[in-house]
Protein backbone atom coordinates (compact mmCIF):
# COMPACT_ATOMS: atom_id res chain seq x y z
CA UNK A 1 0.00 0.00 0.00
CA UNK A 2 1.66 3.46 -1.56
CA UNK A 3 0.94 6.11 1.75
CA UNK A 4 -0.02 9.28 0.76
CA UNK A 5 1.81 12.72 0.96
CA UNK A 6 5.12 11.19 0.03
CA UNK A 7 8.20 13.17 -0.13
CA UNK A 8 8.98 13.42 -3.89
CA UNK A 9 13.08 12.59 -4.75
CA UNK A 10 14.81 12.99 -7.78
CA UNK A 11 18.21 11.57 -8.58
CA UNK A 12 19.71 13.62 -11.67
CA UNK A 13 22.41 10.98 -12.41
CA UNK A 14 21.04 8.24 -11.13
CA UNK A 15 22.83 5.73 -13.01
CA UNK A 16 26.32 6.92 -12.00
CA UNK A 17 27.92 5.45 -9.44
CA UNK A 18 26.95 7.62 -6.24
CA UNK A 19 23.55 8.09 -7.97
CA UNK A 20 22.84 4.39 -8.10
CA UNK A 21 23.88 3.71 -4.21
CA UNK A 22 21.80 6.81 -3.43
CA UNK A 23 18.91 4.97 -5.02
CA UNK A 24 19.68 1.88 -3.66
CA UNK A 25 19.92 3.54 -0.20
CA UNK A 26 15.76 5.13 -0.43
CA UNK A 27 14.40 2.26 -3.22
CA UNK A 28 12.67 0.64 -0.25
CA UNK A 29 11.59 3.49 1.89
CA UNK A 30 7.78 4.13 3.13
CA UNK A 31 7.92 7.86 3.10
CA UNK A 32 9.84 8.75 -0.05
CA UNK A 33 8.91 8.46 -3.66
CA UNK A 34 11.84 8.26 -6.32
CA UNK A 35 10.71 9.99 -9.69
CA UNK A 36 12.42 9.10 -12.80
CA UNK A 37 11.98 10.12 -16.45
CA UNK A 38 12.09 7.70 -18.94
CA UNK A 39 15.37 7.03 -20.15
CA UNK A 40 15.87 8.21 -22.96
CA UNK A 41 14.66 11.38 -21.59
CA UNK A 42 17.13 11.72 -18.70
CA UNK A 43 19.44 14.16 -20.28
CA UNK A 44 16.92 16.19 -21.88
CA UNK A 45 16.94 19.49 -20.21
CA UNK A 46 12.87 20.61 -20.25
CA UNK A 47 12.32 17.04 -18.77
CA UNK A 48 14.98 17.95 -16.55
CA UNK A 49 13.50 21.01 -15.55
CA UNK A 50 10.34 19.43 -15.22
CA UNK A 51 11.33 16.33 -12.89
CA UNK A 52 13.60 19.07 -10.44
CA UNK A 53 10.72 21.46 -9.55
CA UNK A 54 8.17 18.25 -8.72
CA UNK A 55 10.77 17.02 -5.98
CA UNK A 56 11.05 17.85 -2.52
CA UNK A 57 14.28 16.96 -2.93
CA UNK A 58 16.50 16.74 -5.42
CA UNK A 59 20.20 14.95 -5.22
CA UNK A 60 22.69 16.20 -7.87
CA UNK A 61 24.52 12.92 -8.89
CA UNK A 62 26.73 14.86 -11.75
CA UNK A 63 29.86 16.29 -12.87
CA UNK A 64 30.20 19.77 -11.79
CA UNK A 65 29.31 22.01 -14.91
CA UNK A 66 26.18 19.94 -15.03
CA UNK A 67 25.25 20.25 -11.70
CA UNK A 68 25.55 23.99 -11.88
CA UNK A 69 23.46 23.63 -14.93
CA UNK A 70 21.11 21.67 -12.90
CA UNK A 71 20.43 23.77 -9.69
CA UNK A 72 20.00 26.72 -12.18
CA UNK A 73 16.65 25.00 -13.66
CA UNK A 74 15.32 25.53 -10.16
CA UNK A 75 12.11 28.09 -11.14
CA UNK A 76 12.53 31.62 -9.10
CA UNK A 77 8.98 30.80 -7.66
CA UNK A 78 10.07 27.49 -6.38
CA UNK A 79 11.32 28.49 -2.27
CA UNK A 80 10.56 24.27 -1.90
CA UNK A 81 12.97 22.32 -3.82
CA UNK A 82 15.87 20.71 -1.55
CA UNK A 83 19.27 20.46 -3.95
CA UNK A 84 21.52 18.55 -2.69
CA UNK A 85 24.62 18.40 -4.64
CA UNK A 86 27.27 15.34 -4.80
CA UNK A 87 29.59 17.77 -6.81
CA UNK A 88 32.48 19.78 -5.57
CA UNK A 89 30.82 22.66 -7.40
CA UNK A 90 29.62 24.41 -4.58
CA UNK A 91 31.37 22.53 -1.34
CA UNK A 92 32.96 26.17 -0.64
CA UNK A 93 29.92 28.79 -1.61
CA UNK A 94 28.84 30.25 1.53
CA UNK A 95 25.41 30.05 -0.08
CA UNK A 96 25.51 26.57 0.23
CA UNK A 97 25.30 24.78 3.45
CA UNK A 98 28.37 22.10 4.02
CA UNK A 99 26.67 18.73 4.35
CA UNK A 100 28.75 17.65 7.21
CA UNK A 101 26.21 17.54 10.22
CA UNK A 102 29.02 16.26 12.66
CA UNK A 103 31.21 19.40 12.60
CA UNK A 104 29.04 21.18 14.90
CA UNK A 105 25.65 21.99 16.60
CA UNK A 106 25.08 24.92 14.49
CA UNK A 107 26.10 22.91 11.18
CA UNK A 108 23.24 20.52 11.79
CA UNK A 109 21.17 22.95 12.84
CA UNK A 110 22.13 25.34 9.23
CA UNK A 111 21.78 21.66 7.57
CA UNK A 112 17.79 21.16 8.66
CA UNK A 113 17.08 24.58 7.48
CA UNK A 114 18.87 24.91 4.31
CA UNK A 115 17.26 24.40 0.71
CA UNK A 116 20.88 24.16 -1.12
CA UNK A 117 23.62 21.57 1.03
CA UNK A 118 26.94 20.39 -0.88
CA UNK A 119 27.67 17.06 0.31
CA UNK A 120 31.64 16.36 1.21
CA UNK A 121 34.00 14.90 -0.44
CA UNK A 122 34.97 11.50 0.48
CA UNK A 123 38.82 12.37 1.68
CA UNK A 124 37.66 16.02 3.22
CA UNK A 125 34.92 13.84 5.58
CA UNK A 126 38.08 12.29 7.41
CA UNK A 127 40.38 14.63 7.42
CA UNK A 128 37.70 17.27 8.80
CA UNK A 129 36.34 14.68 10.84
CA UNK A 130 39.77 13.99 12.49
CA UNK A 131 41.12 18.04 12.68
CA UNK A 132 37.90 20.47 13.12
CA UNK A 133 37.35 19.45 16.76
CA UNK A 134 41.34 19.62 17.41
CA UNK A 135 41.11 23.40 15.53
CA UNK A 136 37.43 24.19 17.39
CA UNK A 137 39.32 23.15 21.06
CA UNK A 138 42.66 25.44 20.61
CA UNK A 139 44.75 22.57 20.54
CA UNK A 140 45.53 22.58 16.85
CA UNK A 141 46.29 26.21 15.46
CA UNK A 142 45.22 27.61 12.45
CA UNK A 143 47.58 28.10 9.45
CA UNK A 144 49.17 24.50 11.13
CA UNK A 145 50.91 22.73 7.94
CA UNK A 146 49.31 19.34 7.53
CA UNK A 147 49.81 16.04 5.67
CA UNK A 148 47.27 14.27 4.45
CA UNK A 149 47.74 10.49 3.73
CA UNK A 150 44.94 8.54 2.73
CA UNK A 151 43.91 5.37 0.27
CA UNK A 152 40.45 5.01 -1.26
CA UNK A 153 39.20 1.94 -3.21
CA UNK A 154 38.82 2.00 -6.76
CA UNK A 155 35.32 3.01 -6.92
CA UNK A 156 36.18 6.66 -6.31
CA UNK A 157 37.16 6.89 -9.55
CA UNK A 158 33.81 6.15 -10.95
CA UNK A 159 32.43 3.93 -13.75
CA UNK A 160 35.55 3.75 -15.97
CA UNK A 161 38.22 3.20 -13.34
CA UNK A 162 35.92 -0.09 -12.09
CA UNK A 163 35.57 -0.93 -15.36
CA UNK A 164 39.23 -1.21 -15.74
CA UNK A 165 39.72 -2.70 -11.92
CA UNK A 166 37.15 -5.07 -12.69
CA UNK A 167 37.85 -6.64 -16.30
CA UNK A 168 40.29 -9.11 -15.85
CA UNK A 169 41.77 -8.97 -18.97
CA UNK A 170 42.82 -5.60 -18.29
CA UNK A 171 46.38 -5.04 -16.62
CA UNK A 172 46.01 -2.75 -13.91
CA UNK A 173 48.31 -1.36 -11.35
CA UNK A 174 48.10 -2.72 -7.54
CA UNK A 175 48.58 0.61 -5.97
CA UNK A 176 48.25 3.83 -7.16
CA UNK A 177 49.27 7.62 -5.97
CA UNK A 178 48.07 10.33 -7.55
CA UNK A 179 47.68 14.27 -7.26
CA UNK A 180 51.24 15.32 -7.69
CA UNK A 181 50.22 18.66 -9.09
CA UNK A 182 49.28 19.41 -5.34
CA UNK A 183 46.04 21.09 -6.65
CA UNK A 184 43.52 17.80 -5.79
CA UNK A 185 39.85 18.85 -6.14
CA UNK A 186 39.49 18.55 -2.76
CA UNK A 187 41.77 21.08 -0.97
CA UNK A 188 39.68 23.73 -0.87
CA UNK A 189 37.06 22.47 1.43
CA UNK A 190 39.64 20.90 3.53
CA UNK A 191 41.57 24.31 4.34
CA UNK A 192 38.00 25.82 4.97
CA UNK A 193 35.78 23.54 6.80
CA UNK A 194 38.59 22.23 8.78
CA UNK A 195 39.15 26.01 10.21
CA UNK A 196 42.81 25.72 9.43
CA UNK A 197 42.43 27.88 6.39
CA UNK A 198 45.39 26.41 4.96
CA UNK A 199 45.44 23.45 2.36
CA UNK A 200 47.41 20.18 3.39
CA UNK A 201 49.84 18.76 1.18
CA UNK A 202 47.59 15.92 0.41
CA UNK A 203 48.29 11.91 -1.05
CA UNK A 204 45.73 10.69 -2.19
CA UNK A 205 46.01 6.59 -3.34
CA UNK A 206 44.05 3.93 -4.57
CA UNK A 207 44.60 0.45 -4.69
CA UNK A 208 42.55 -2.58 -5.98
CA UNK A 209 40.11 -3.23 -3.18
CA UNK A 210 36.76 -1.50 -4.52
CA UNK A 211 35.41 0.52 -1.37
CA UNK A 212 36.60 1.83 1.86
CA UNK A 213 39.34 4.29 2.75
CA UNK A 214 41.24 5.19 5.58
CA UNK A 215 42.29 8.59 5.84
CA UNK A 216 45.83 9.74 8.00
CA UNK A 217 46.94 12.68 9.71
CA UNK A 218 50.60 12.66 11.49
CA UNK A 219 51.21 15.05 14.12
CA UNK A 220 54.07 16.38 16.11
CA UNK A 221 53.10 17.37 19.64
CA UNK A 222 55.03 20.67 18.73
CA UNK A 223 52.37 21.81 16.47
CA UNK A 224 49.99 21.20 19.35
CA UNK A 225 48.98 23.37 21.91
CA UNK A 226 50.96 22.93 25.48
CA UNK A 227 50.62 19.98 26.94
CA UNK A 228 48.41 18.25 24.57
CA UNK A 229 49.59 14.40 23.78
CA UNK A 230 47.34 11.63 22.52
CA UNK A 231 45.14 11.04 25.34
CA UNK A 232 43.75 14.52 25.30
CA UNK A 233 43.46 14.66 21.80
CA UNK A 234 41.18 11.00 22.06
CA UNK A 235 39.60 12.54 24.86
CA UNK A 236 38.66 16.01 23.02
CA UNK A 237 37.34 13.75 19.83
CA UNK A 238 35.82 11.23 21.89
CA UNK A 239 33.55 14.42 23.73
CA UNK A 240 33.31 15.89 19.89
CA UNK A 241 31.47 12.76 18.98
CA UNK A 242 29.54 11.47 22.14
CA UNK A 243 26.23 11.04 21.07
CA UNK A 244 26.67 10.26 17.33
CA UNK A 245 24.73 8.04 15.33
CA UNK A 246 27.44 7.28 12.57
CA UNK A 247 30.79 8.83 13.92
CA UNK A 248 32.90 6.57 16.52
CA UNK A 249 36.22 7.31 18.50
CA UNK A 250 37.85 3.57 18.84
CA UNK A 251 40.15 2.64 21.71
CA UNK A 252 43.01 4.87 22.04
CA UNK A 253 46.75 3.38 20.88
CA UNK A 254 47.67 0.45 19.14
CA UNK A 255 47.37 -1.45 21.99
CA UNK A 256 43.83 -1.13 22.50
CA UNK A 257 42.92 -1.20 19.29
CA UNK A 258 44.23 -4.34 18.72
CA UNK A 259 42.99 -5.75 21.77
CA UNK A 260 39.18 -4.72 20.50
CA UNK A 261 39.88 -6.46 17.72
CA UNK A 262 40.17 -4.08 15.27
CA UNK A 263 43.45 -4.87 13.73
CA UNK A 264 43.64 -7.26 11.24
CA UNK A 265 45.58 -10.22 11.55
CA UNK A 266 46.73 -8.03 14.75
CA UNK A 267 48.31 -5.48 12.63
CA UNK A 268 46.84 -4.28 9.86
CA UNK A 269 44.12 -1.28 10.03
CA UNK A 270 41.97 -2.38 6.90
CA UNK A 271 40.23 0.03 4.65
CA UNK A 272 37.70 -1.18 3.73
CA UNK A 273 35.38 -3.03 7.08
CA UNK A 274 32.91 -0.12 6.81
CA UNK A 275 31.66 -1.16 3.11
CA UNK A 276 28.17 -0.42 2.29
CA UNK A 277 27.20 2.01 5.62
CA UNK A 278 27.52 5.59 6.72
CA UNK A 279 29.76 4.94 9.97
CA UNK A 280 33.26 6.46 10.52
CA UNK A 281 35.80 5.41 12.99
CA UNK A 282 38.29 7.66 14.26
CA UNK A 283 41.77 5.84 15.67
CA UNK A 284 44.25 8.39 17.56
CA UNK A 285 47.79 6.03 17.61
CA UNK A 286 50.17 8.35 19.73
CA UNK A 287 53.88 7.42 21.02
CA UNK A 288 53.86 10.07 23.48
CA UNK A 289 57.65 9.25 23.71
CA UNK A 290 58.80 10.17 20.28
CA UNK A 291 55.91 13.16 20.99
CA UNK A 292 54.02 12.22 17.30
CA UNK A 293 50.67 11.05 16.91
CA UNK A 294 48.72 9.79 13.86
CA UNK A 295 45.42 10.14 13.49
CA UNK A 296 43.23 8.15 11.29
CA UNK A 297 39.88 8.00 10.15
CA UNK A 298 37.76 5.07 8.53
CA UNK A 299 35.21 4.83 6.25
CA UNK A 300 33.26 3.90 3.24
CA UNK A 301 34.04 6.33 -0.18
CA UNK A 302 30.71 5.78 -1.11
CA UNK A 303 28.74 5.84 2.22
CA UNK A 304 29.61 8.20 4.65
CA UNK A 305 31.75 9.60 2.08
CA UNK A 306 29.28 9.87 -0.61
CA UNK A 307 25.44 8.69 -0.70
CA UNK A 308 25.34 7.45 2.65
CA UNK A 309 26.33 11.27 3.34
CA UNK A 310 23.22 12.60 0.84
CA UNK A 311 20.86 10.34 2.31
CA UNK A 312 21.90 11.37 6.26
CA UNK A 313 21.28 15.41 4.82
CA UNK A 314 18.10 14.31 2.67
CA UNK A 315 16.96 13.34 6.25
CA UNK A 316 17.99 16.03 8.08
CA UNK A 317 16.46 18.69 5.54
CA UNK A 318 13.27 16.85 5.45
CA UNK A 319 12.67 16.96 9.37
CA UNK A 320 13.28 13.26 9.58
CA UNK A 321 15.39 10.70 12.11
CA UNK A 322 18.64 11.09 10.57
CA UNK A 323 19.24 7.02 10.32
CA UNK A 324 16.51 6.31 8.15
CA UNK A 325 17.89 3.96 5.83
CA UNK A 326 21.46 3.79 7.00
CA UNK A 327 23.41 1.46 9.00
Amino acid sequence: MIRANLYKVFIDGETGTTGLQVRGRIEARDDLEIISPPSELRKDEDTRKKYINEADVVILCLPDAASIEAAGFVESDNDRTVIIDASTAYRVDDDWAYGFPELSKEQREKLSKSKRISNPGCYPTGFIGLTRPLVDAGMLKEGTPLTVNAISGYSGGGKAMMELFEDDEQDNEPWAGYGYSLEHKHLPEMGKYSLLNRKPIFQPQISTFAQGMVVSVPLHYEWLSKGCNGEKIHETLSKHYEGSNFVSVMPLGEANVKEAGLLERGAFLRPDTLVNTNKMELFVFPNDEAEQVVLCARLDNLGKGASGAAVQNLNIALGLDETIGLV
